[in-house]
């Protein structure tokens, strides 16, 4: 495979011949719009015949975090590229009662299932309005009785369901919960292991032990990662919808978070997040005024094209971006591509890790997944 950056006065026909491929490969490979368009920096997928065997799953451990609401179509082009569907998500009371997700999700736990996929029940603190509540973590954890009522249900929920396991997704957890969150990941873990069932948890992406923060302080890293069979580094927003125009995973940032989490947890435990969209801010940015709306891969390329601009790539972030003006305002625009992506694959390769997980697949990208494939 190569990736190819579009060079003013480029066009389809003209790179498929240097490249010996068919034109319709490469529109089909990265979801170009007719009539083909293209904008100088963007970056294409090139795979020459003999690399598009995609019939078996990629060599590594390859999850997707997907709503329930997902349309059909897209799942059913993303499953063969994964190991693990997460399926979000569960929610519970602050009796540990648990709560399922609004719409029903047993047909995507069977698509997963006919496609070899491991579906994974995403617990969340969620309440029963939908709404994320850190309170409902230190009353169920800090009880005896409402953690036990919540393990039972997931035990039985998982095996009245078909999953295959639990994933842990709690965010911004009190420092004094800390060691009361690693018992609960590790009583689950305890409770599932012996039927077959895996445990895995979500961590916030610290770069030290005593990082302050509350993101961070009620993650242990070395607790968690020994609790768990895996673990997930949320490595992405850095760059989100309400902070400064920046890249959503830049490397060097990722790199950063890697290089601490291999110091407390084994590599082979250990699965990097990567980002399945990107934004587009509306400048100047005020901090508690600008919002960035959430954009996919493959819309921004198109946003590119439309206002005719030209494609930059952050060396140091290893991320494009590019500005346009729409209606007088300028905007900036950060998202991934395949540069981007293969990028963090490197990362993974050089630690040892064991797995990607995407944070989420609600949008389909046919390059990332030809190249997750061809990569690993």
């Amino acid at each position: 495979m190569d990736i190819y950056v579009v060079s003013l006065g480029d066009n389809i026909d003209r790179i498929a011949a240097d490249y010996g491929v068919s034109a319709d490969s490469i529109i089909y490979n990265n979801q170009l719009v007719y009539p083909y368009e293209l904008v100088v920096g963007q970056a294409l997928l090139i795979l020459f015949p003999d690399e598009e065997d995609f019939s078996s799953k990629p060599q590594i451990r390859a999850g997707g975090y997907a709503y329930t609401y997902i349309s059909p179509w897209v799942l059913e082009q993303t499953l063969p590229f994964l190991t693990e569907l997460f399926i979000f998500s569960y929610g519970f009371t602050s009796e540990g009662e648990l709560l399922s997700p609004p719409l029903d999700d047993y047909w995507m736990i069977q698509s997963s299932l006919s496609q070899n996929v491991r579906p994974i029940l995403t617990l969340t603190p969620l309440d029963a309005s939908g709404q994320f509540n850190n309170n409902l973590i230190t009353s169920v954890i800090n009880n005896a009785s409402y953690k036990q009522n919540l393990i039972s249900q997931l035990l039985s929920t998982i095996q009245a369901k078909n999953f295959s396991g639990v994933d842990v997704d709690f965010e911004y957890i009190k420092a004094e919960d800390r060691d009361a969150f690693t018992a609960f990941v590790n009583d689950l873990a305890e409770t599932l292991r012996p039927y077959g069932y895996t445990t895995s948890v979500a961590l916030a992406p610290k770069t030290s032990a005593n990082q302050p923060g509350l993101l961070y302080e009620g993650k242990d890293y070395a607790a968690l990662g020994a609790a768990a069979d895996s673990v997930l580094l949320m490595t992405y927003e850095w760059g989100y919808k309400y902070g400064p125009n920046m890249a959503v995973a830049p490397l060097n940032m990722v790199r950063r978070v890697v290089e601490y989490a291999v110091t407390e947890i084994p590599p082979e435990k250990i699965h990097l997040g990567i980002p399945n969209y990107g934004y587009d801010w509306p400048l100047p940015f005020e901090r508690g005024v600008t919002v960035a709306a959430t954009i996919g891969n493959v819309e921004a390329v198109r946003i590119a094209v439309n206002h005719n601009a030209v494609i930059q790539f952050d060396e140091t972030a290893m991320s494009p971006y590019f500005r346009y003006i729409n209606n007088g305002m300028e905007h900036e625009v950060w998202f991934e591509d395949v540069r981007s992506v293969l990028a963090k694959f490197n990362l993974i390769k050089e630690y040892g890790l064991s797995g990607a997980d995407y944070w989420q697949i609600m949008r389909w990208w046919r390059a990332n997944w030809l190249l997750l494939n061809e990569q690993f």
